[in-house]
């Protein structure tokens, strides 16, 4: 069974701040080297890179931070993209390689500069000058393909979720985050060694906020973000009892057209409602968060002890690791979960237990 032995991440800093400056390989080569030195590791045993990216040009990122990292040239590095649940999916496809034999030492998870983000243009068939876009369809079918703000509203008039309720969760997960003094997970960036955005949300504050549509405001919905994190997994044999089991993971399209609750059967393939300790959800959107929670039949009370994206930012393909370096940092004892929705109506949900744990 593959192991969890060592995670690691930048702060979460939003677009144009402190990191606005820092290419992809700049914000993860250094997560790299970290997590190998909490595992008394040397580059020369790392048999792959799997990291996450969802809004760079292509070039195969993970190639450029392991070759910035000082990994053996044999270290091919391989980039995916499944968007916001890309960083799971790394340490998912870690796991599979490991339980395999194909490989004992595997760093994975995700990086995003928003910040430095290409721009994008569509070319005109028909030699008409190129139309520039933001957002890449996820579906073949524009009318089943929204827009994220509007999907979340829709689910929070769905379900009966009103901003009030959003607001509040937003109030606590920024409650949490500001109560952490230290951070042992965060390599500090850049001189940054905690995350830039957790604040004291008021009411004045809520008041203020724009309204995205609906009941979503600025307040509700996790701004863009650019950070890194990186995750080691290894076989038994290498982590020799230390770090967190992997129990399992899972991954499940739904509805395209709701992808918040995507995660919901994800939860279902690996969970059978037995205790949890510790259970990080991915906060994109307030109500997202909150579908997520009821819908899984998670305690409220054990997800996100020291707050969620809403606190932080969402770097989206990082996002999903820092889930996973959470849980590594946080779980004392018993199980873990982790869980992350992504456009196109996709979930992830990764299990972990640190009993035994060194």
């Amino acid at each position: 069974m593959a192991r969890l032995i060592a995670a690691r991440r930048t702060a979460v800093v939003p677009r144009g701040g402190a990191f606005a400056r820092l290419r992809i390989e700049d914000l993860a080569a250094p997560v790299v080297l970290a997590c190998l030195s909490d595992a008394g590791m040397a580059v020369e045993q790392v048999d792959e890179l799997i990291l996450s990216n969802a809004l760079g040009a292509g070039g195969n990122p993970a190639r450029r931070v392991a070759l910035a990292a000082g990994l053996p040239e044999t270290v091919a590095g391989l980039t995916t993209d499944r968007q916001c649940a890309g960083g799971l999916d790394a340490i998912l496809l870690a796991k599979a390689l490991v339980d395999s034999g194909a490989a004992d030492v595997v760093l994975a998870g995700g990086v995003e500069s928003f910040s430095r983000r290409p721009l994008r243009l569509a070319t005109d068939p028909d030699g008409g000058p190129p139309e520039p876009y933001e957002k890449a369809p996820f579906t073949p079918w524009p009318d089943r393909d929204p827009d994220m703000t509007a999907a979340a509203d829709t689910l929070a008039s769905r379900i009966g979720i009103s901003r009030e309720r959003q607001e509040a969760w937003a109030v606590e997960s920024h409650a949490k985050s500001v109560r952490i003094e230290h951070w042992p997970e965060i390599v500090p960036v850049a001189g940054v060694g905690r995350d830039a955005f957790p604040r004291n949300l008021t009411e004045g504050l809520l008041a203020r906020a724009k309204v995205l549509q609906g009941s979503i405001t600025t307040a509700t919905a996790a701004v863009a973000a650019d950070g890194a994190a990186v995750c080691l997994v290894v076989s038994d044999r290498v982590a020799a009892g230390r770090g967190l089991a992997i129990l399992n993971g899972a991954t499940f399209g739904g509805n395209p057209e709701e992808p918040g609750i995507a995660p919901v059967a994800a939860i279902n393939r690996i969970w059978s409602g037995e205790a949890l300790a510790q259970a990080e959800v991915m906060e994109a959107y307030a109500v997202q968060a909150i579908a997520v929670v009821e819908g899984a039949g998670l305690d409220p009370a054990i997800v996100n002890p020291a707050g969620g994206g809403l606190a932080r930012g969402h770097p989206i393909g990082a996002s999903g690791a820092i889930l996973a370096v959470r849980l590594f940092h946080g779980l004392a004892h018993g199980r873990g979960l982790a869980v992350i929705a992504a456009a196109g109506g996709i979930g992830t949900a990764l299990l972990v237990e640190a009993s035994g744990a060194g």
